[in-house]
């Protein structure tokens, strides 16, 4: 199967997380992603100053291309300009007002390449009150409310372990660039599109929001109970080595609960007989799942749940999900031979296609060292003779 996005050329300026993992996606499902990093690379880099490849570079970069280039240089900006005349795309994950300060806005973007697609995503958005905000994922994730709900309600609150706000963001500006691509294929037109962290995190808060817009008041924090408190069982419960996320989504599922637990007693208890019940008892509902869940491990909970039907999940621990065979088999675990750093494990595609052939299979190509297509970009797309990157090169344009 061809990739569905073949043929598509992104002019990519993300950094950190939220612009590369957007642009990960797209380089992952077939388009060419020019990533365009200043001398030094981009800020994620210099978290290894020794290789510059640290782990979350490489995980985010692969299949992309890397040439840098000095948009503060007078050439540096024409060559800018000329790569936005070659491109679909342009992607950008600066604060608000940096692009228009370097002549790279929208309105200045247009000028040259009327169908460009400009993509751009920050933490609070262009408008509002708090479009001037410094933003990274922790503060948005603070200013958004999910550190309010996050964590215990008589501890301080916590954020999301996570980056959240990065990577909800990101997948978003995929959704929102890909749209706009659709529409140029209908209409012939370029445009702008736009997403912020903090109204990316908004909708995440349906449990939460929907609790106080029902109840008009805040309910406190609720640790790893429904967010609205309004579902019990609902919670991590102890095993003898771990722990379990159990919950009974339906009122279907209570008996079958009860049943493993050999508390079909319980089902007699008018206080237990729907939802909205027993989510006012779920002190007394915890207590009885954990006393019964402790007596088992982990993975044989996991398994007498999984038989009866009973929503459960085990707690993983962090090197149990980076070597997951689930993930591995659904690709998204991608072992690859690194040029500089041997042997890493990158993000594989989590956007599947199918057709009748079966599924599209996605070759991974290893994350770019700085500038490493330079030469390639510079030459083959725009022209410039290997005298000509020489000079730009001694005159710090590239």
């Amino acid at each position: 199967m061809d990739r569905p996005l073949e043929g598509y050329r992104i002019i990519d300026l993300g950094q950190i997380y939220n612009g590369p993992y957007c642009s990960l996606l797209l380089a992952l499902l077939g388009a060419e992603v020019i990533k365009v990093e200043p001398l030094r690379g981009e800020i994620v880099r210099h978290r290894d100053p020794v290789s510059l490849m640290p782990y979350p570079y490489l995980m985010l970069n692969s299949s992309k291309k890397s040439v840098t280039l000095n948009l503060k240089h007078k050439q540096g900006k024409a060559i800018f300009r000329q790569l936005v005349e070659k491109g679909d795309v342009v992607l950008e994950n600066y604060a608000v007002g940096v692009m228009e300060r370097l002549g790279f806005g929208y309105d200045d973007l247009k000028e040259i390449n009327p169908g460009i697609i400009y993509a751009c995503s920050s933490g609070y958005g262009r408008g509002g009150p708090y479009s001037h905000y410094s933003a990274m994922d922790i503060t948005v994730q603070a200013v958004s409310g999910v550190m309010a709900i996050t964590g215990y309600p008589d501890m301080p609150p916590v954020k999301a372990g996570p980056a959240i706000s990065d990577f909800t963001s990101g997948i978003h500006l995929y959704a929102a660039l890909v749209t706009a691509l659709l529409r140029r294929e209908r209409t012939g037109k370029g445009c702008m599109v736009e997403v912020s962290m903090h109204d990316a995190m908004y909708p995440s808060l349906t449990s939460n929001l929907g609790s106080y817009y029902q109840k008009g008041h805040v309910v406190p924090r609720t640790a790893n109970r429904h967010g609205g408190l309004a579902v019990a069982p609902y919670n991590v419960y102890p095993t003898s080595d771990g722990w379990m996320a159990i919950f009974c989504a339906t009122d279907a599922h209570w008996p079958l609960l009860c049943k493993l637990m050999g508390r079909e007693d319980l089902l007699a208890d008018d206080r237990f007989a729907n939802t909205v019940g027993r989510s006012q008892s779920m002190e007394e509902i915890d207590a009885i799942v954990s006393a019964w869940s402790q007596q088992y491990t982990r993975n044989d909970l996991n398994n007498t749940l999984i038989e009866a039907g009973v929503p459960c999940g085990p707690v993983l621990t962090l090197d149990e999900v980076a070597d997951d065979p689930h993930l591995k088999q659904r690709q998204m675990i991608i072992d690859l031979d690194h040029p500089v750093k041997g042997p890493v494990k990158v993000i594989g595609c989590p956007l599947k296609f199918y057709n009748e052939d079966g599924a599209l299979q996605v070759d991974v190509l290893p994350a770019p060292a700085i500038g490493q297509h330079n030469d390639e970009v510079y030459t083959s797309l725009l022209d410039y003779s290997p005298a000509d990157l020489e000079r730009l090169r001694t005159e710090g344009v590239i």
